[in-house]
C-alpha cells in the first residue's frame, strides 16, 4: 500500500538530490568533524581554560611591556598625546592594575561580566590614549579581540546554565545565544584585516580565499566548529612565521610591533577555541539543523 500512487522517478530524484554538491559538502565536512572529534578529544576538557588564558594573554602582555617600558611610554603620552605630568602616569598605572586584575578573574571564571567589561573599556581608552581608534588595522584587531571577550560572557553563561539547570532562565538563555552571535561576527574581522592588507602573493591569495570561506561559515554558523579549527590552524601558522618577534633584533622598532601584533592573535585563536568548544550557538545554520 505505501507504494501505491508513488512516482516511478522517485527514488532516481532523491538519489540524485542526495548527491548534490551541498550534499556531498557536508558530508565531508562531516567527516573532517568527527576526525577533529576524535583526536582532540584528549585535550578537549581543556578548552576552555586555554581558550580564556590566550584571549587574555594580549593584556597581559600588554601591561608587562608597560611595566618595562615605563619611561618610553610615559615620555610618549606626555610628548605626543599632550597627556600632563601625573596623568600620564595614572593612566599608565590604571591600565596596568586593571588589566592584571581582570585577566586573572577571566582566566578563573570570577565576575566575568565586570572583568569582560573593564577589559573591553581598556581597549576603548588604549585606542583614544594612544590615538589608534581610526588607525583601520588596530579597529579590526580590536574588534576580533572583542568579539573573542563576548565568548568568554556565552562560556560564563553556559557554566551558569549547568550549574542551574533545574531553573533556567530565559533572559539568560537568551544573552548567550546573541553573545555567542556578536563573538562569532566580531571574530573574523582579524582576517577581514589581512585579507586587505599587505602584498599580494599566490599563497596569500589562496590563504585568503579559503580563510574568507571559513569566516563566513564561522560568521552563518553552518559547520561553525570545523570552521573555526581550520582559522585556529590558519592563525597559528600566520602568526609563527609572519609575526616571530623573536627572530628581530632588540633594539629594531618593528620587534614591538610584531610582539603586539603576535599576542593579540593568540587571543583571537583564544576565541575561536571557545567557539569550536561551544558551538555557535541558538542563531546558526547548525543549530536550525538539529531542530528540524
Amino acid at each position: 500500500m505505501a507504494s501505491y500512487g508513488s512516482s516511478p522517478y522517485a527514488s532516481t530524484s532523491s538519489s540524485s538530490q542526495s548527491d548534490s554538491p551541498l550534499d556531498k559538502m557536508r558530508e565531508y565536512t562531516s567527516k573532517i568533524e568527527d576526525l577533529i572529534d576524535h583526536y582532540t578529544q584528549p585535550i578537549k576538557p581543556h578548552l576552555p581554560a586555554l581558550g580564556r588564558f590566550l584571549i587574555v594573554v594580549t593584556f597581559l602582555e600588554d601591561a608587562l611591556r608597560i611595566v618595562t617600558q615605563w619611561s618610553d611610554q610615559k615620555y610618549y603620552l606626555q610628548r605626543h598625546r599632550g597627556f600632563p605630568w601625573g596623568i600620564s602616569h595614572l593612566f599608565l598605572l590604571a591600565n596596568v592594575i586593571v588589566m592584571c586584575a581582570a585577566s586573572a578573574t577571566v582566566i578563573m571564571r570570577k565576575y566575568p561580566e565586570i572583568s569582560v567589561g573593564a577589559l573591553f573599556g581598556v581597549v576603548v581608552v588604549q585606542g583614544f590614549g594612544y590615538g589608534l581608534i581610526f588607525d583601520l588595522n588596530f579597529f579590526l584587531r580590536n574588534l576580533s579581540v572583542v568579539g573573542g571577550l563576548l565568548m568568554v560572557l556565552s562560556d560564563s553563561l553556559s557554566t551558569k546554565k549547568n550549574i542551574f539547570a533545574g531553573l533556567p532562565s530565559l533572559s539568560e538563555t537568551d544573552r548567550k545565544i546573541y553573545f555567542q552571535l556578536a563573538g562569532r561576527v566580531l571574530l573574523i574581522f582579524l582576517f577581514i584585516g589581512f585579507i586587505i592588507q599587505g602584498e599580494w602573493s599566490l599563497a596569500r591569495v589562496l590563504v585568503s580565499v579559503l580563510g574568507l570561506g571559513a569566516c563566513i561559515m564561522v560568521v552563518v554558523g553552518f559547520k561553525a566548529r570545523w570552521s573555526a579549527s581550520f582559522l585556529v590552524l590558519i592563525l597559528s601558522v600566520f602568526n609563527l612565521f609572519v609575526n616571530n618577534f623573536w627572530t628581530v633584533h632588540s633594539a629594531h622598532p618593528s620587534r614591538d610591533f610584531l610582539r603586539y601584533d603576535f599576542f593579540q592573535t593568540l587571543s583571537i585563536v583564544g576565541g575561536l577555541l571557545l567557539l569550536v568548544n561551544m558551538g555557535p550557538g541558538g542563531l546558526s545554520v547548525d543549530e536550525r539543523k538539529k531542530v528540524t
